[in-house]
């Protein structure tokens, strides 16, 4: 017989011991969260092999209840995971988060409506298409809602490309009717798949590559620029790339301008770009997954200039604006390019609603069920206000710039690249010691350092060298926390840096 009682407490609805369950779980994980905050170890799960060997998923029959699930899970879990938050915590892209935007994750999930279709998120759809309206003011687009929010800027890039291949094809191929060819109908002509080329710069974020793939087009149809000594497009070479391609009967589908490269957050000359696309009918998308940022900042739009000028654009607010992970937004300057994508589904999008002023969001996207994420910008915005977003925003910029001066001052630590945006790549140098184990050291001094919870420092590579990376985007994070920093890094090579050199040192991730 079912147990219905069972079923509804199970169930977040309006049955009372239901709400109860939640209210006493969610300030228990709270104060559990509080707790974890507190301590000031910025990692304590250990090295890979000591937390595979205290992971383990165990299934029952019976269920374990919320109480004690919620307590392995904190244990499991919540104890062992990474406080973004941490001064030390600098390696990635990856922000602390506005309390605003915790605050709206409990609305978001509590009520679990859907974006695909007006009556799945009354309020949440009406409300997106006013964020992407003010979003598309602050790009420089002008007023509209041309534009969706998205899981973040591998999709965003994904439907740049999409939109700007499919419009390619569209003007040069004709199909035998002699209308427009529709790559949403009839798939893409057999030459096009060797003649259509997308191009972005080395440095560009690795998913232009796996997005041409996945759109059948393979990583052949994307062409890589090299950079000039700023980790900027070359936009020399880019025009070279250009005329070379089309002399060989290549048609250049889109160049993807990037606005804060992940490694040395490089701005590419936008302004220069988009006249080299204008000259030869390309469309002009530009990732701004972590630089979009700057739209708010205070002290430093003009580093945008030229944002304005593209044909799409990706943000990511999971970056430097602060927000929890999954949110992004994709924004198209014009809306009638999104006929490449239509599609209608009587039950989700009619043209009946349409034509009755419904917002017809899942024909914008990618995606069909969708979270209200936007939720979390709104809140912030509106709660914190732009003057103290772009304040927020803007102490990053002033930060790297700080740090690059005291590296440049500090012995034994050396600058690869100026930097921009707000991103520091370094590496360690003693004094004499052996060039061609610069790379095992600085590799090994990152490894060391987050396996006993210290810190955690990127590694990537500058030319051939590989290099450490500290992403100083924290707003909170201070100019004495990084030299703290810097001296675990310098104490930390100091240590191992004899042991590699004789051959006896046995690596952390090992």
């Amino acid at each position: 017989m079912v147990d219905f009682a069972e079923h509804r407490k199970a169930l977040l609805c309006n049955d009372a011991a239901s709400i109860a369950d939640y209210s006493s779980a969610m300030d228990q994980a709270t104060k559990a969260v509080a707790a974890w905050l507190q301590n000031d170890k910025m990692y304590t799960g250990g090295s890979i092999k000591e937390l595979r060997s205290a992971i383990a998923f165990i299934p029952s029959k019976e269920g374990l209840g919320v109480q004690k699930s919620l307590e392995r899970m904190v244990e499991l879990f919540l104890n062992k995971s990474l406080k973004v938050h941490h001064p030390h915590s600098l390696a990635h892209l990856h922000c602390p988060t506005m309390v605003t935007s915790q605050i709206a994750e409990v609305l978001i999930n509590a009520t679990n409506q859907s974006m695909d279709s007006w009556d799945q998120s009354p309020a949440g759809s009406l409300m997106e298409v006013q964020l992407i309206d003010w979003l598309r003011q602050k790009v420089g687009y002008g007023a509209g809602q041309a534009g969706v929010f998205t899981s973040g800027g591998t999709q965003s890039n994904l439907m740049g490309v999409l939109l700007a291949r499919d419009a390619c094809i569209a003007k040069n191929w004709k199909d035998e009717n002699g209308n427009p060819w529709s790559v949403q109908r009839d798939g893409v002509p057999g030459d096009a798949m060797r003649n259509v080329k997308v191009i972005c710069s080395e440095n560009a974020h690795f998913s232009v590559q796996k997005n041409m793939a996945m759109m059948g087009m393979g990583f052949q149809s994307v062409v890589t620029v090299p950079v000039n000594e700023n980790a900027q497009m070359d936009v020399d070479a880019l025009e070279k790339t250009m005329a070379h391609l089309q002399a060989e009967g290549k048609i250049v589908a889109c160049v993807v301008a990037t606005a804060g490269t992940t490694d040395a957050g490089a701005i590419d000359p936008l302004k220069q770009i988009r006249e080299i696309t204008n000259k030869y009918g390309a469309w002009m998308h530009i990732d701004a997954a972590w630089g979009g940022a700057l739209i708010l900042s205070n002290n430093h739009r003009d580093m945008l200039d030229g944002i304005e000028l593209s044909d799409s654009i990706t943000l990511d607010f999971h970056k430097h604006y602060f927000q929890t992970i999954s949110c992004g937004a994709f924004l198209l300057k014009d809306e009638a390019n999104y006929r490449f994508m239509h599609y209608e589904a009587e039950y989700l999008n009619s043209a009946y609603d349409e034509e009755h002023g419904v917002p017809n969001l899942v024909s914008k996207s990618l995606q069909t069920t969708r979270r209200f994420d936007a939720l979390k910008l709104w809140m912030t915005v509106e709660a914190l206000g732009e003057e103290l977003y772009g304040s927020m925003i803007d102490h990053g910029v002033t930060l790297t710039r700080d740090v690059a001066d005291y590296i440049n001052a500090t012995a034994g630590l050396e600058m690869l690249v100026d930097p921009q945006f707000a991103s520091v790549l370094f590496r360690v140098v003693p004094a004499g010691y052996p060039v061609e184990l610069l790379d095992t050291l600085n590799q090994n001094v990152a490894d060391e350092l987050f396996a006993r919870g210290e810190a955690n420092i990127g590694v990537t590579k500058v030319g051939h060298n590989q290099s450490l990376k500290m992403t100083t985007l924290s707003p909170v994070a201070t100019l004495d926390n990084v030299k703290n920093l810097l001296g675990l890094v310098l104490a930390e090579a100091d240590r191992i840096k004899g042991p590699i050199a004789d051959g006896t040192y046995t690596p952390a991730i090992a």
